[in-house]
This record gives structure tokens, C-alpha cells and sequence, in this order.
């Protein structure tokens, strides 16, 4: 098994860059959600109600961010000592926040007032303690460090989807940071903890999926086929502590260290039982 998807996402909710090379540190990859679009009382924004943040595509530059819509830029940079308090889920952050020019020339382009944040080296966030025994340090990712997926499992729900007569899709549906080329259709269920380049990863808690599945990664639109429908054939959990159907893993990394594209992943731990699923009748 090798590494054959590399992804960071700068802009929460944003389009994902690919990469054959990244930097993984306790937070995750670096550059990985690290700018993100928020209401003006700092309530955190993503694809499921502002779909055109697909079409966002962000690049890190000195002191702030590239952003592209289109025809549309902007660069925008940040003060550290402009701050924002903001929320992701149940997460408050104190992030830096850009000037109210950049603020408003985001707003027309959402047609919504925005501002746009960044966890910059004086944000700190820290999550999934019941989870990965301790608080693990986060970007403005949904909840952990890193998403590894699976070539075989999306390959066997496109199966599914195929078989509803809907259109089979990408893995970018699924936002992954690590995809891993393998053989068997979700065998990362039993996989506790993975070697990739000389680092461990801890797989911690599978990832339940939302209606951003089911949007075009380049337009932002619903269309297309509906991974929520194909996962609900064998991937419903019944375990009430993750509500919903299950695509891919949220991982901890325990050291930090480069990964590339076709690096081997080798299996360190495994689990006895897979996470129990509900049989559909």
C-alpha cells in the first residue's frame, strides 16, 4: 500500500491543492485549512450553506493569502495584533483577522457580509481528547489533524452508486489530506495506526460525511451522484457517539517529518473489530 493523494486545503472549505510533498506537524499538513470565512459575529462558514467557496482556490503568500473566484483576486494580509474571536463547532479560536477593505471586497464577492480569518502563530486549537487520549492541536479543520481515505472504498461505493444508476464520483468529494492506494474495500476500519515516511499515525475516529459530498468540487453545485445515498447501503453507523454514514478516518500524527506522493504505508497496529455498522433490511 502507497500514498497516491497528497491534498491541503489553505481555505477552509476551499478548493484542495494537490501536493507531492508535504510537511506534516502535530496540527496536520502544513498550509492545511489555515484561513477561513466567517460571519461578522465570527460563526464559521463552509460549502454546506456558501457553495461557491468551492470555486475558491487560496495560495499562501508572505503574510497572508492569494485568493482566486474566477476572474476575481484578491490578496489579502493580516495584522497580528487585528484579532477575532471565531467558532468551529464547539471550538473558540482567536484568530487574526483581515482589514474591513479585504472584509468587504469578500462580502461582494459571497453577496453576504464575511470576514476572512487566519490561524496564524498565536492561534491555538484543541480537540478529540475523548478521542485520541489527549487534546490534539488543529488547524480550522471540522475536527482532527488529518483525513486519510482509501482508493478501494471509493471504488467499491462507486459501485453502489453505479448500480442506483448515478454517476460515480471523485475522492475530491471527500476532501482527504492522505489517499492510499490498496486492494480491500474499507480494511482502513481495522487499521488502529499506520507508518507513512517514518511517521504514526493514529487513526482515532471514522469520519461521518455531510451533505458536501454531494457538491461538485469545482462548481460548488449538487449534482452528480450522491455519495450519501451509496454510503447508506453498508457504511450507516450504529454507534451513536458518530451519527450517520462513514467515509474515511481522522488521524492524529504523533511525530512530524516530510511524506511524498508513493511512499509506502505500512499497518503498526490493527483492531480487533471493524466499527459497527447498521444492516439495512
Amino acid at each position: 500500500m502507497k500514498v497516491t493523494g497528497l491534498n491541503i486545503h489553505p481555505l477552509k472549505s476551499g478548493r484542495a491543492i494537490a501536493q507531492t510533498s508535504v510537511l506534516i506537524q502535530h496540527d496536520g499538513l502544513a498550509g492545511d485549512r489555515r484561513f477561513m470565512v466567517v460571519d461578522p459575529d465570527g460563526k464559521f462558514i463552509t460549502q454546506r450553506e456558501l457553495q461557491v467557496l468551492a470555486q475558491v482556490e487560496a495560495t499562501h503568500v508572505t503574510g497572508g493569502v492569494h485568493l482566486k473566484m474566477g476572474t476575481r483576486t484578491a490578496t489579502i494580509s493580516f495584522d497580528p495584533a487585528r484579532r477575532l474571536d471565531v467558532r468551529v463547532w464547539d471550538s473558540n479560536v482567536n484568530a487574526a483577522v483581515s482589514e474591513d477593505r479585504a472584509n468587504t471586497t469578500l462580502s461582494g464577492w459571497f453577496g453576504r457580509p464575511v470576514k476572512l480569518v487566519h490561524m496564524d502563530d498565536r492561534a491555538t486549537r484543541a480537540v478529540g481528547e475523548e478521542w485520541a487520549g489527549e487534546a490534539a492541536p488543529v488547524g480550522f479543520a471540522d475536527g482532527f489533524p488529518v483525513l486519510i481515505t482509501t482508493t478501494s472504498s471509493l471504488a467499491d461505493l462507486n459501485v453502489s452508486l453505479i448500480a442506483k444508476g448515478q454517476e460515480p464520483v471523485g475522492m475530491d468529494r471527500f476532501r482527504t489530506n492522505i489517499l492510499i492506494d490498496n486492494d480491500e474495500p474499507w480494511e482502513e476500519d481495522l487499521w488502529e495506526s499506520v507508518e507513512i515516511g517514518g511517521i504514526t499515525f493514529d487513526l482515532v475516529k471514522p469520519c461521518a460525511r455531510c451533505i458536501m459530498t454531494t457538491q461538485d468540487q469545482v462548481t460548488g453545485e449538487r449534482i452528480g451522484g450522491n455519495p450519501i445515498q451509496g454510503l447508506a447501503e453498508k457504511r450507516m453507523s450504529a454507534d451513536r457517539r458518530v451519527p450517520g454514514v462513514l467515509f474515511g478516518w481522522n488521524a492524529v500524527p504523533r511525530s512530524e517529518g516530510s511524506i511524498n506522493l508513493g511512499d509506502e504505508m505500512r499497518i503498526v497496529t490493527a483492531r480487533q473489530d471493524r466499527w459497527p455498522m447498521k444492516i439495512r433490511a
